[in-house]
């Protein structure tokens, strides 16, 4: 993400809990991964725990970035 996008998350997640979930999920996501894609091999299973953590991950972004949108003033 863009510094402008983390100072706007540093801002509004006090205001708006659903921000402050979405971006906790967000790094939850990053870390879990950040941790799977370390290894040089990943079982069948740990592939597809991957590609569902980039599902969530891409999800709650969009998401998370429409409700920063929302919640910016113009």
């Amino acid at each position: 993400m863009e510094n402008k996008d983390l100072e706007m998350i540093a801002e509004y997640a006090d205001l708006n809990p659903e921000i402050k979930i979405l971006w906790e999920e967000h790094q939850l996501y990053e870390k879990q991964l950040h941790k799977l894609e370390r290894k040089a091999y990943l079982t069948p299973d740990e592939d597809r725990v991957v590609k569902e953590l980039k599902k969530k991950k891409l999800a709650g972004k969009t998401k998370l970035m429409g409700l920063l949108e929302r919640q910016a003033p113009m």
